[in-house]
């Protein structure tokens, strides 16, 4: 009779701790976005970080992105950059919450990347970069304009855009600032886990249009000063006039693709280099189609090419459908790196079961990991779904 109950009792612990391995297999990654304007204002007080940390450990989030540079501004202890908005985070919570937080989320094993919006500038016509070098830092339109509505057409009112300024990627000058920043932070913050790349692409216009041979139906950029008069050089070709057959269009349109990636590739390289533990993430449009036909955005080809070490799908979309569609093809680009697929909290505010399903749904889908944008909209609902929201068949 002993000899069959330690048997009875041995197969009880391991179906028990077969059951604890399919659910510890069930979890899946999970991120969020923490944004400088944050109503919870997490960097400005140790409470209020005290607080992030305590709703990532309940809501079982191990990844916080964490907005550092934002407008052209640096939130962080910044000696190249003008640090008002740092200094004002120090004097009202007497401390670096950045270094706060970092180490409250070591204590937790909570990785935190800092969050660096790379070629937007926001509304910011006073940045560092535009007071350095000018107004020809920045990237124009095929009217040689920089983005925004500054000076609109009649046929802009058929258009949107994203009224910020953005950086030119073609622009040397560029390039060696960012670096700069990213340096600078990843330097004086060493407990980061890596850094989070967002806005690495050219302005969106909706409509949009497939690259330059269509480019009197819409607007298009990339005609910053410095890019056009490299790729005249290189190319013989005038971008603003002499595009005239497809292989011009396909050498302009290249150009433009092949200006993004090299920023990101220069970034990768400059910190594996240097910080090889760090790791290199990017933001990116979800449609890989327009992403590079229309923003110049190839992110299929950096997780390729493996100069980032995944990529976050902004997916934002009450859309099933379309979010099921756009998530499998995106994660049939998965190459040497990840894939995570971010969703817009905002979105289901007042629908907390239209947000379960499309969890359930991505989660089906067998991502690397999921993102939350933003930390504002981390409810008390919402989190107590994720508590137990991997557990469920």
């Amino acid at each position: 009779m002993m000899i069959k109950k330690q048997a009875v009792l041995v197969i009880i612990a391991f179906f028990s701790f077969l059951r604890a391995g399919l659910a510890q297999q069930a979890e899946i990654n999970k991120g969020v976005w923490v944004t400088v304007f944050s109503q919870k204002k997490v960097l400005y007080s140790k409470k209020a970080v005290t607080d992030l940390i305590a709703l990532c450990k309940e809501a079982k989030i191990n990844e916080i992105y964490l907005q550092v540079y934002q407008s052209g501004k640096a939130y962080y202890d910044s000696v190249i950059l003008d640090n008002l908005k740092y200094t004002e985070i120090r004097k009202t919570a007497k401390v670096d919450t950045i270094d706060f937080l970092l180490r409250q989320a070591k204590d937790n094993n909570i990785k935190v990347f800092a969050w660096v919006n790379l070629l937007s500038l926001g509304q910011n016509e006073e940045a560092d970069i535009v007071k350095k070098f000018g107004r020809s830092i920045l990237t124009r339109d095929q009217y040689l304009r920089p983005s925004g509505r500054q000076n609109p057409l009649e046929s802009d009112k058929y258009y949107l855009r994203e009224e910020q300024y953005f950086l030119e990627p073609g622009d040397s000058r560029v390039a060696r600032f960012l670096i700069a920043i990213v340096e600078e932070i990843v330097k004086r913050y060493p407990l980061f886990s890596g850094v989070h790349l967002d806005y690495v692409r050219y302005p969106m216009t909706v409509p949009f249009i497939p690259g330059s041979k269509f480019s009197k139906f819409g607007l298009s950029y990339g005609y910053g000063e410095k890019n056009i008069e490299h790729f005249s050089s290189v190319t013989g070709i005038d971008p603003l006039v002499g595009l005239k057959t497809d292989k011009g269009f396909s050498l302009w349109d290249n150009w433009r693709r092949q200006q993004i990636t090299s920023l990101v590739r220069r970034i990768h390289k400059h910190l594996k280099e240097k910080y090889p533990q760090m790791l290199v993430s990017c933001a990116v449009i979800p449609s890989a189609e327009r992403a590079y036909t229309s923003l110049f955005q190839d992110w299929p080809f950096w997780l390729e090419e493996g100069i980032v070490d995944y990529v976050v799908l902004m997916n934002y979309s009450p859309d099933q459908q379309l979010t099921k569609e756009i998530v499998t093809s995106s994660l049939a680009q998965r190459q040497k790196a990840k894939v995570f697929v971010g969703i817009g909290l905002f979105l289901f505010k007042d629908n907390p079961d239209v947000f379960q399903e499309q969890y359930q749904i991505i989660k089906g889908l067998n991502p690397d990991g999921v993102t939350f944008f933003s930390c504002d909209d981390l409810t008390p609902e919402v989190i107590a779904y994720l508590k137990n929201a991997d557990l469920k068949n």
